[in-house]
């Protein structure tokens, strides 16, 4: 097993730490944990690119490993009242959508592989800022009031806007108009149809 593997497998470790210490209230515990998955986030990445140490497993693994923190964060957020329930539903709901899509494509034989699209890439760092921030504001006993319901309104407009964008990729996908579907295209004749 590769170093970064072993660090991503740390991080997946670390989420049923962080989200006790949230349910126990201790802020600056869960903050500690979160900050420590941020870094070893960006050191198994850099680790992979300078020693060319990919592989399957961490393709998999480290997206997974992010998505179950920021996911596992959020949700124990909303139902502590520090996040709106709106924001959080919405971006399960997108998390879920997307994985029904990737499920039913395969399903039905065309499997499509749903890469990063840049407006995802910019939501996640937003998500991953207002995680950081409020449990920053719960750990230091801290208010900064301006820019909590900034990233909040900002979160909400790009998650609907990422799920849009993977949507119609995945229409066009399945409709035989997606990358890598050329085959698909001239098979399907005109029995393609524009969403």
């Amino acid at each position: 097993m590769t170093i970064p593997n072993m660090i991503t497998i740390m991080r997946l470790l670390l989420v049923p730490a962080v989200v006790l210490a949230m349910l126990q209230a201790r802020w600056d515990w869960a903050f500690a944990g979160f900050l420590v998955a941020g870094i070893s986030d960006g050191i198994d990445g850099f680790i992979a690119r300078r020693y060319r140490l990919f592989s399957r497993l961490g393709a998999y693994l480290d997206p997974m490993a992010d998505k179950l923190l920021l996911v596992s964060v959020f949700v124990v957020m909303g139902f502590a009242g520090e996040l709106p329930l709106w924001l959080v539903v919405t971006m399960v709901s997108r998390d879920g959508l997307i994985v029904c899509a990737v499920l039913l494509s395969s399903v039905m034989a065309q499997p499509v592989e749903m890469k990063p699209l840049f407006v995802s890439k910019v939501n996640t760092a937003v998500q991953i800022a207002l995680a950081a921030l409020v449990l920053g504001e719960l750990a230091f006993s801290i208010h900064l009031d301006p820019l909590r319901p900034a990233l909040i309104l900002l979160s909400g407009v790009l998650t609907v806007a990422s799920a849009a964008a993977y949507l119609v990729a995945w229409l066009r996908h399945m409709s035989g108009y997606g990358e890598g579907s050329q085959t698909s295209n001239t098979k399907s004749g005109n029995s393609n149809t524009d969403s």
